[in-house]
């Protein structure tokens, strides 16, 4: 005999089901990415919406913000400031006002609230970092001093800090979080470091003026940008020898600057004045496309979490571009204001 079901049985059961569709829906689908961009010149973090091209907030953080980066947990953004007043390659530093070291430090943005919440002794005039893997340290460059510094994020206290070269600027943590490099600008040179101990392992030579580090996961390879040498250097994260330098172009026009991989095969590199985006073949070292007229003076560069997209900071321009890799095309100019530097990216904090 079949049983009968209480009347709106099946209305609730069909109504339950419709909510674990919809919750199984919401749950496949990728969380929305956010854009956080050191606005220099603004002393601003702002927050950026790519998928509807616009800002979402500005949040005052202090001076002259350029390195950022996102905690392990997303819960916050770390970004580096400072009182060295700026100073490009060919600025007579002598007739710049002095540094007020009272402004150095780096600056802890807590997402949900939007707001600075602290900030933390990094050495002088902080200028970029590498967050560790565990999410225990962060390592900054101190651009003016000639330093390297390790703050322990659980205490916020400076834990030591280590002669390099002249003028550090790109940092990056080895995978399994023992070392750390550091391009050291005009001392064209990379400093590995013991992590722990803070003691310097190797000098890898490079091109002049070395930028930015990309460490590839898929061979021991780590890669740096040389800005007045046009180039990339490729050097063994085993032995600490260069393995090549791949041309980029003409050293009067291309600049390199920063540099980003999803998977490691494919590197895409700002050029600065050059205004393009080159898409080099990591194992041939050949550039695959230059996707021209990015913005101006791109900089910073960060690929989506799919690899299907790259945003530039562009600081001339005070905007960020919003470039489609497969297509090779530009598809915004997201209106930021004041000058980009450094962009990351992680999902939407609620």
């Amino acid at each position: 005999m079949s049983k009968r079901l209480r009347p709106g049985t099946s209305i609730i059961a069909a109504l339950a089901l419709s909510a674990l569709l919809a919750s199984a829906a919401h749950a496949a689908e990728p969380s929305a990415e956010r854009l956080y961009v050191s606005d220099e010149t603004g002393g601003n973090v702002v927050i950026v919406d790519p998928q509807a091209q616009q800002v979402v907030t500005r949040i005052p953080v202090g001076k002259r913000p350029r390195g950022i980066e996102l905690s392990l947990d997303h819960r916050k953004v770390y970004v580096a400031l400072t009182g060295s007043p700026a100073a490009g390659p060919n600025v007579d530093e002598s007739k710049l006002p002095p540094p007020d070291h009272r402004y150095d430090g780096v600056g802890v943005v807590d997402l949900k609230a939007q707001r600075l919440v602290n900030t933390y002794p990094s050495g002088i005039d902080p200028e970029t970092f590498a967050l560790s893997h565990d999410g225990k340290m962060l390592y900054v460059s101190n651009e003016d001093s000639g330093q390297l510094s390790a703050i322990d994020l659980a205490k916020g206290t400076l834990l030591a800090t280590v002669a390099v070269g002249s003028e550090p600027e790109g940092v990056a943590v080895s995978h399994d979080d023992k070392n750390v490099y550091v391009t050291c600008e005009t001392s064209n040179a990379i400093y590995v470091l013991d992590a722990h101990r803070m003691t310097v392992l190797a000098q890898i030579p490079t091109g002049k003026r070395p930028r930015a580090i990309y460490l590839s996961r898929r061979a021991h390879r780590g890669f740096a940008t040389d800005e007045f040498g046009a180039a990339l250097t490729e050097f063994s994260t085993d032995d600490y020898q260069v393995v090549r330098t791949i041309p980029l172009g003409d050293p009067k026009v291309v600049r390199p600057m920063g540099i980003a991989s999803h998977d490691g095969k494919m590197l895409y590199v700002t050029t600065g004045r050059f205004a393009a985006l080159l898409e080099v073949d990591a194992d041939t070292g050949h550039i695959e496309r230059t996707i021209a007229q990015v913005g101006a003076r791109p900089w910073g560069v960060v690929l989506s979490r799919d690899g299907r997209k790259a945003y530039t900071a562009n600081g001339p321009s005070g905007d960020v571009s919003v470039v489609d890799l497969k297509s090779g095309r530009v598809e915004a100019r997201i209106k930021i204001g004041g000058s980009p530097w450094g962009v990351a990216l992680g999902p939407a904090v609620r």
